[in-house]
């Protein structure tokens, strides 16, 4: 089954149970971005990918793939706009990871070892040197630490817990907040990274 966002095709593997849910969700993506942000964005998958894991959307080679079993169109949208944002990558990678925004990251994740090592929360402190995205690293933040206790002790510091995964999580999880909920989220808690999103955004709509 096919349906589309702008001129964007989205296939429907595996069909959820409400199909109407995936109606609304591209009918709410153009409420919320023009068409010109889908220019990396080739076509759309929905299905019961393997490949997935535990994930709920990735983005590669032009193409968005997406889990079939969320509950409402919003959580099929916020997947969306975050792989959206991934695929920002491909024009702007080397204005988002400027080395101030590098900088700003990279000062969040010093003050969060503070934070967690205070409440008896420890890794391999060079672990949070690496922007990259790291496997234990990742693991220690959502099965250790866990993000419900994560979001008490960094209210402030990441527009939300996900953000500290990796430089690549900050930029899509703060893109995501700008756009799906309040840009002032992201101006409070990341001012380098809001202007860098404000400046991404200008861009595609003029």
């Amino acid at each position: 089954m096919e349906y589309h966002i702008y001129n964007v095709p989205v296939f429907v593997v595996d069909a959820p149970e409400d199909l109407d849910i995936v109606r609304s969700f591209c009918e709410e993506v153009e409420t919320y971005l023009r068409a010109t942000f889908m220019t990396n964005i080739d076509v759309v998958y929905i299905g019961n990918f393997k490949d997935l894991g535990t994930r709920s959307a990735a983005f590669t080679n032009g193409g968005i793939y997406m889990r079939a079993d969320e509950p409402t169109s919003f959580d099929y949208l916020q997947n969306f706009v975050h792989e959206l944002a991934h695929s920002l990558e491909v024009e702007y990678g080397t204005e988002i990871y400027s080395t101030a925004v590098k900088e700003e990251f990279s000062g969040k994740r010093e003050r969060l070892r503070h934070i967690l090592e205070s409440q008896g929360f420890t890794i391999n402190p060079a672990l949070y040197q690496f922007t990259e995205y790291n496997q234990k690293f990742d693991e220690f933040l959502a099965l250790e630490v866990g993000y419900p206790t994560l979001l008490t002790l960094t209210m402030g510091l990441f527009a939300s817990p996900y953000a500290a995964t990796s430089l690549q999580e900050y930029f899509a999880n703060g893109f995501e907040k700008y756009i799906l909920e309040d840009p002032r989220i992201v101006k409070d808690t990341s001012p380098i990274l809001y202007d860098k999103i404000e400046e991404i955004v200008d861009d595609k709509q003029t």
